[in-house]
């Protein structure tokens, strides 16, 4: 058969179809005018929300806790010798904006990729404390920061992920964000959560995360990580280094966390969107 004779029977056959669901469409929709077939409704989007990035951009230059950059990138293919880009990356699961899992502080807790999904979306309560924070860069969520948020905002929500707001976001690029002090033996400052304010969440809520814009959920100076002991061993999972705190609302938003699926990972980088 000839190109052109093929190309006709296909506009033949494209023309048949679409002239067969054209009619069936007319058909449905005269039947469901006159009381027979039912029509099908129309499915509508959720309304329209506010979508903010949590996620500080993570490179060999963002602040880490040891020190020593936590990324480093090894070139195995290059675009003008291969056609294409290509990467090993070595990550330190603890650097940038990223998870604690349980493992993490335990022998046996879960890894990152056994956190329950259901658990990666949650109601978002911040604890805003940045102006203590600004006077005093070794202070703590405390047990009178939780009950004065749920004086005002109501009870803290199964899963929710209860959040710290130092404003120690705003001070990554700069030494201030870990705080060295080389005077005190490189002892570092910065906000974090009590170990009473820590007890507090574990035994009077169901609280399924702990958040904090710092480098650790205990505050810089701690010495016994009380903190990360007692919460990721009772199943519960941090985040730290998180950013955008200050466009989410005190309750109301939602946090979805997209923590990375390793076998046996103790945490790893995020990528956190909150919606408001």
């Amino acid at each position: 058969m000839c190109d052109i004779c093929v190309m006709n029977k296909v506009k033949e056959r494209m023309l048949s179809r679409r002239n067969f669901f054209k009619g069936g469409a007319a058909v449905a929709a005269g039947a469901a005018a006159g009381g027979g077939l039912v029509a099908p409704k129309q499915a509508f989007a959720q309304a329209p929300r506010t979508v903010m990035d949590m996620t500080h951009e993570l490179s060999e230059e963002f602040p880490t806790f040891g020190g020593v950059p936590g990324i480093s990138y090894d070139k195995q293919f290059d675009f003008a010798e291969n056609g294409y880009n290509l990467y090993v990356l070595t990550v330190n699961e603890h650097t940038g904006t990223h998870i604690d899992a349980p493992l993490h502080f335990s022998a046996d807790g879960q890894s990152v990729a056994e956190i329950p999904v259901e658990n990666l979306a949650c109601p978002l309560c911040v604890i805003d404390i940045r102006a203590r924070a600004a006077e005093d860069r070794d202070t703590q969520v405390t047990p009178d920061d939780l009950t004065a948020w749920i004086s005002e905002h109501g009870e803290i929500p199964d899963g929710a992920c209860v959040a710290m707001n130092s404003g120690w976001a705003d001070k990554v690029g700069t030494d201030d964000f870990r705080g060295a002090d080389a005077a005190r033996g490189g002892s570092l400052h910065f906000p974090g959560f009590h170990i009473e304010a820590t007890q507090m969440l574990l035994e009077e809520t169901n609280a399924a995360c702990i958040a904090v814009d710092t480098l650790s959920l205990d505050h810089g100076p701690s010495a016994d990580f009380a903190t990360h002991y007692a919460w990721l061993p009772a199943g519960r999972y941090g985040i730290e280094c998180l950013a955008g705190l200050d466009a989410m609302p005190a309750s109301g938003g939602t946090l979805m966390v997209g923590a990375p699926k390793v076998r046996g990972g103790t945490g790893g980088p995020a990528r956190i969107m909150g919606l408001a």
